[in-house]
């Protein structure tokens, strides 16, 4: 008999990926049948099937941000939720629940908690929702992305696609180089703001190319679809994204970026040493994602107020120069990037 599972996270991709990412794990290493929750509105309704899910979709329900028991005060909306998740767990045979936060999730545990079926909660921000609280308050056993995010759990960190970090034939190695135009026998920084908040990056890196390439070191850099493309340099390859993230990281030996959750997550799973720069808005959230890594010498940071050039080029020269396998050390030392196994066994029942 195959164990069900059914997981639910959708909205965005921030609740959707380390969803799915689980998914995968449970189906690819461990042959669960894994079927996902979502809403009509939702990216969810274009991922899930792309990935090889079969999604239900159920009525998102708001949950009310300041005291979660008000909840239960929406009763109309709610009821007609519940029911219909009910209704899917019990026509997927759900064995588990796995949730990583947003409106459909508040119906999952509900559900669950209703049938007897175990839940476990994800939260994949450093200031946890009121979906994931409520799941935890109900009996779920929570999982936490990063430290104090306001949830009960152990902390795991965000899960990741099993395949980054993974490059046993280097394959993945070899493509990188021939596409981007490196040289295998140069170390690579690997420099990414994505389109939004990536100009101080930017900045800061115009001034310092031409001191990193002349030290032996070659540059990618994704400068961002909404920026102009910065100006040639012998030694560095500037394109405005990256699609292919895994070759990337396979040939890369430091990367400078935001440190948005899944951003940090990758970058642990995969290993690379990090300069963390977080974007300057809200209340530091972004900070928080990367703090635990810093702590234990696995990343570096820099302030975007205390960003230049002189900042880059010393950081990059303090990893290249020797820091960075101190860091890998300690980035494995972290568990950092087995996110989506450790769940994954959780929910199996392979560890307690």
């Amino acid at each position: 008999m195959s164990f069900n599972v059914v997981v639910a996270g959708g909205g965005t991709a921030g609740h959707i990926e380390p969803a799915l990412a689980v998914a995968e794990v449970l189906r690819d290493e461990f042959g669960a049948s894994v079927s996902a929750l979502g809403t009509e509105k939702g990216l969810e309704t274009s991922i899930v099937p792309a990935r090889g899910f079969e999604l239900d979709l159920v009525d998102p329900v708001p949950i009310p941000r300041k005291q979660p028991l008000k909840l239960f005060g929406v009763p109309a909306k709610l009821v007609k939720s519940v029911n219909q998740t009910r209704r899917a767990l019990k026509r997927r045979e759900a064995d588990a629940v796995f949730g990583t936060g947003g409106y459909v999730s508040a119906s999952a545990y509900l559900a669950a908690k209703t049938l007897g079926i175990p839940f476990y909660v994800l939260e994949t921000n450093a200031l946890a929702g009121m979906a994931n609280k409520l799941g935890v308050k109900l009996g779920g056993v929570g999982f936490n992305a990063v430290p104090n995010s306001g949830m009960p759990g152990e902390i795991v960190g965000v899960p990741v696609r099993p395949g980054v970090g993974k490059d046993e034939d280097g394959a993945k190695a070899q493509r990188g180089y021939k596409m981007w135009n490196l040289d295998p026998d140069k170390p690579t920084v690997l420099v990414t703001g994505g389109s939004q908040g990536a100009r101080s990056i930017n900045e800061a890196l115009h001034g310092a190319v031409g001191r990193l390439t002349a030290a032996g070191y070659q540059v990618l850099h994704a400068y961002g679809r909404k920026n102009d493309a910065p100006e040639p340099h012998e030694g560095y390859t500037a394109v405005p994204y990256i699609e292919d993230m895994e070759a990337a990281y396979a040939v890369t030996d430091v990367v400078i970026c935001r440190s948005g959750a899944m951003t940090v997550a990758e970058n642990s799973a995969a290993g690379v040493p990090a300069i963390y720069i977080p974007l300057p808005h809200g209340n530091g959230e972004q900070g928080l994602n990367s703090a635990h890594l810093v702590e234990a010498g696995a990343a570096m940071r820099i302030d975007d107020a205390a960003l230049t050039p002189d900042a880059l080029v010393a950081a990059v020269t303090e990893i290249l120069g020797g820091k960075g396998e101190e860091m890998k050390r300690a980035l494995s030392g972290t568990q950092a990037g087995n996110a989506a196994q450790m769940i994954a066994r959780r929910i199996m029942g392979k560890d307690s």
